[in-house]
């Protein structure tokens, strides 16, 4: 069964922090590679996440459907 899962389009990504400020149980900002990651796609709830999505000034990150 698939599940949707946050993915950060790195080429895009302005390196702001706003996901990781929003929800730093799922991304983090790493600034020696100018961009934030997902540290933990599960973190927290898919809401949490839409919030932080949302808050992307680019638009950066999205879901994506990931197999078990």
């Amino acid at each position: 069964m698939a599940q949707r899962v946050p993915k950060i389009e790195v080429e895009e990504c302005i390196a702001c922090g706003n996901c990781e400020a929003v929800c730093p149980e799922v991304f983090r900002l790493n600034e020696n590679l100018g961009h934030s990651e997902v540290i933990n796609p599960q973190g927290a709830p898919e809401e949490k996440i839409q919030e932080a999505i949302d808050q992307c000034p680019v638009q950066c990150i999205h879901w994506e459907e990931e197999e078990d």
